[in-house]
């Protein structure tokens, strides 16, 4: 199968590093002009530098701060004006300013955490509704997580806003339906900087090590069935596959891109 979504327009949030990254890479190497988005204008123009060259594709950024409505107001006229069209909105970017026990989880982390990672993605997906898809429809692809389906000793704050993310998911898809599939993609522990932070959290470290991020990632490819870790790829081949008409009979699901991990 050769995943194309030649001729379409992309938004990415958090497109400048990690999962986001791969993201606007596919789906630009599969023939979509990519606006990436994130807080710091020179990782986003380093990120459209490297990947332009990399894929061949049409990408631009402009910087934001995706939890701000009126950033992503900017954003998406800016995307309008660029490209003229916004077909694929990847809600990738989140937070997690907290860890440990819900239970002694601050009120100023929590509000945080819910803005960022489930507030900006109906934002986002509102305004791209109202400016081009209600009209021309397109495909709208939330970035969960398998800890939406878990419990966690100090993740369980980021979950929550996950799991209410694929339920954000559901009720969207039902609501924008039949010109606009919604969907998520929930992925396993992947191979980004971001999994050094976790591996410290885990060994109540105050930053990574390589020694207990790579002890972490070894357990958990031995806990995996296919054996090893999540590239981002893995997550980015996924969305391009959600982006494209081969999955046009597709919406409302939250696919886990786990290696076999059941939840």
């Amino acid at each position: 199968m050769d995943i194309r979504v030649d001729g379409r327009v992309a938004i990415v949030t958090g497109g400048s590093r990690g999962i986001g990254r791969s993201i606007a890479g596919t789906l630009a190497a599969a023939g979509a002009k990519v606006m990436i988005t994130s807080r710091k204008a020179d990782v986003c123009e380093a990120a459209v530098a490297e990947l332009s060259e990399e894929t061949g594709g049409d990408l631009a950024f402009v910087a934001g701060n995706v939890g701000l409505a009126e950033d992503a107001e900017r954003v998406v006229e800016a995307t309008l004006s660029t490209f003229g069209a916004v077909d694929i909105l990847v809600n990738n970017a989140a937070t997690n300013p907290y860890a440990g026990p819900v239970i002694d989880t601050d009120i100023p982390r929590w509000e945080k955490t819910f803005q960022v990672n489930l507030t900006a993605p109906l934002v986002w997906t509102q305004l791209c509704w109202n400016s081009w898809m209600k009209e021309h429809g397109g495909e709208v692809i939330n970035i969960s997580s398998v800890g939406a389906f878990a419990t966690s000793p100090i993740l369980g704050t980021y979950d929550i806003t996950k799991l209410a993310l694929v339920q954000l998911t559901r009720q969207l898809a039902a609501e924008m339906s039949p010109g606009v599939r919604v969907n998520a993609v929930c992925p396993g522990t992947t191979l980004t900087e971001r999994t050094g932070y976790i591996a410290a959290a885990l060994n109540e470290q105050d930053s990574p090590t390589a020694g207990a991020t790579q002890n972490m990632i070894g357990d958990l490819a031995d806990k995996t069935p296919l054996g090893r870790v999540a590239e981002p790829e893995d997550v980015a081949r996924t969305v391009a596959f959600l982006a494209s008409t081969e999955s046009d009979y597709t919406t409302g699901v939250a696919l886990l891109v786990a290696g076999g991990i059941q939840m």
